[in-house]
């Protein structure tokens, strides 16, 4: 098969794994197994299955795309968390609001591990106000290291203009203490200090984690066989390296919605509608614009902590397939306790004792799973109770986060589709596309990669001309780097903005560059 472009795409959820294989622009075959405590199980049967039903070579398969919410789950549930020593290059000035302001006191006490704040930093043109403090870095390191801290997060103001400042800090860091685990907040780009920062922490805090789970799905591929190179979904829908990811895992955050809302673009053909992804436990909707994830326009928190990244615009219900009926007042309640991934142990379909969501889209007659004559007791009147009070709160959630009354197509994906059997409010037509119950891993595999610049210059001195000509070319080499095909790669999101409160002709520009995957050249 020389000419197949077959792919895998992997979605690494907290109930489920799924899996498609895909050749070109067409789903092969998929997968659904429950995730497992060590990851790796889990893809191995999922990727597994899908090469058996499909009857395609492992040899055959050029590339693998992951996305998984691994990572946020663990810092929204605080676990798995590393202490984070901080250290702020700022002195004499950028002190008045210390590292770890405004953070929940679970998060300051799962990651908080010391902070420093020493000599050093830039003004906004680039230009140091004050020499980097080295013997205080130094002291910083010997005394994190006393502390038995080993991930560090290295911010100063306006670094990001001369991230030598940070790399400087890092290697002093690293001749004290050899095997920390660094992060430099002009990684993770934005000029804010505290959104920039407090992103470098919860990177930093991830750390032992990343290098559990990265070559978890590692040795998961190849175990299978798999040679192709493996890629990870990020924020923004674009894929990363592997080895970036373990780096930032960080930018992986938001990757299961926003694979959704792109794998149902994709498997619809629509480029605006409204995406609803219902699975064990929640429903995240969230909009599609011009094919992509409408992202949110202010600051976007991750775990209660505000940080500088651009995410998808969703607003989350406790509504899934899991979620557990319970009749209280008088009233039916759906959610938001769910069984989650214990659904085939404890649904009443599968012979538990648990009664949930999917066990009413059975009795209800709009789905057929498990055994329907085990819900066959159920009285109509609990059953229609549950169904509207389903439908309501999933309308209720889409006009909250609609911008306007206009209706709009409303795609449904994920394994807890089935709950919805009719016309919504405010929606003009519900599409249902073949492979929902897996479009998050579609998603994945039509990822592309990226580059994305945020950086100010001086376009009174260099002129627009050159600005916008230097900005997208740091763009495009970024995306390439990120393992795009060089001669494909295309810019699609331009943007300027004047700092008037700052230096005349001061202009922060964004940039963001996508392409295909070398490896399909």
């Amino acid at each position: 098969m020389p000419d197949a472009h077959f792919r895998i795409g992997i979605d690494v959820g907290g109930t489920n794994t799924d899996v498609v294989l895909m050749d070109g622009r067409t789903v092969l075959g998929s997968a659904k197994h429950f995730t497992t405590p060590d990851v790796k199980s889990g893809v191995v049967n999922a990727v597994r299955t899908v090469l058996d039903t499909t009857g395609i070579p492992i040899g055959s398969v050029r590339a693998v795309m992951i996305g998984t919410t691994q990572f946020v789950n663990a810092f929204i549930e605080r676990r798995g968390l590393e202490p984070v020593a901080a250290i702020r290059i700022a002195l004499p000035k950028g002190d008045g609001v210390p590292p770890f302001s405004g953070w929940p006191a679970d998060a300051i006490e799962a990651v908080r591990g010391e902070i420093y704040m020493v000599g050093g930093g830039l003004l906004y043109t680039g230009q140091e106000y004050a020499p980097l403090d080295v013997d205080a870095i130094r002291a910083a390191a010997r005394d994190a290291r006393a502390r038995n801290i080993r991930s560090f997060a290295i911010s100063g103001g306006f670094s990001p203009l001369c991230p030598q400042i940070e790399e400087r800090a890092r290697a002093i860091v690293r001749d004290h203490v050899p095997d920390a685990f660094v992060t430099l907040s002009t990684e993770l780009g934005g000029l804010g200090l505290l959104d920039r920062e407090n992103a470098a922490i919860i990177n930093a805090s991830l750390a032992a984690l990343a290098s559990r789970i990265v070559p978890a799905l590692g040795r998961a591929i190849g175990e299978l066989g798999i040679k192709a190179p493996m890629y990870l979904s990020q924020n923004d829908g674009t894929l990363i390296t592997a080895d970036r990811a373990m780096a930032l895992p960080i930018l992986t955050c938001a990757a299961g919605p926003t694979n959704s809302i792109r794998g149902a673009a994709f498997l619809t053909g629509l480029t605006e509608a409204i995406v609803a992804d219902i699975g064990g436990t929640t429903t995240d909707i969230g909009f599609l614009a011009r094919g992509f994830p409408r992202e949110t326009a202010t600051a976007n928190h991750i775990g209660g902590v505000r940080t500088n990244f651009r995410m998808p615009d969703l607003l989350s219900i406790g509504i899934g397939g899991g979620s557990i009926i319970s009749e209280e007042g008088g009233g039916t309640v759906v959610g938001p306790t769910s069984v989650g991934h214990r659904l085939p142990a404890e649904g009443l379909v599968f012979g538990g004792a648990t009664l949930t969501a999917t066990d009413i889209a059975v009795r209800a007659g709009h789905a057929e799973i498990g055994d329907p004559g085990l819900v066959a007791h159920l009285p109509s009147s609990l059953v229609d109770a549950a169904v509207e009070t389903i439908h309501l709160r999933i309308e209720e959630a889409i006009d909250q986060i609609k911008t306007n009354a206009a209706p709009m197509p409303l795609v449904l994906v994920g394994g807890g589709h089935i709950l919805v059997n009719r016309p919504l409010n405010g929606v003009s037509k519900v599409v249902r596309p073949d492979h929902a119950a897996v479009a998050n891993a579609v998603g994945a595999a039509i990822a592309l990669a990226s580059g994305r610049i945020d950086k100010m210059y001086d376009v009174k001195t260099l002129g627009r001309d050159a600005v916008i000509k230097l900005a997208t070319g740091e763009a495009i080499a970024a995306a390439v780097e990120a393992g795009a095909q060089a001669d494909a790669v295309d810019v699609i999101e331009l943007v300027e903005l004047p700092m008037t409160h700052m230096q005349d002709g001061a202009v922060q520009v964004k940039v963001r560059a996508v392409g295909p995957i070398a490896a399909f050249a």
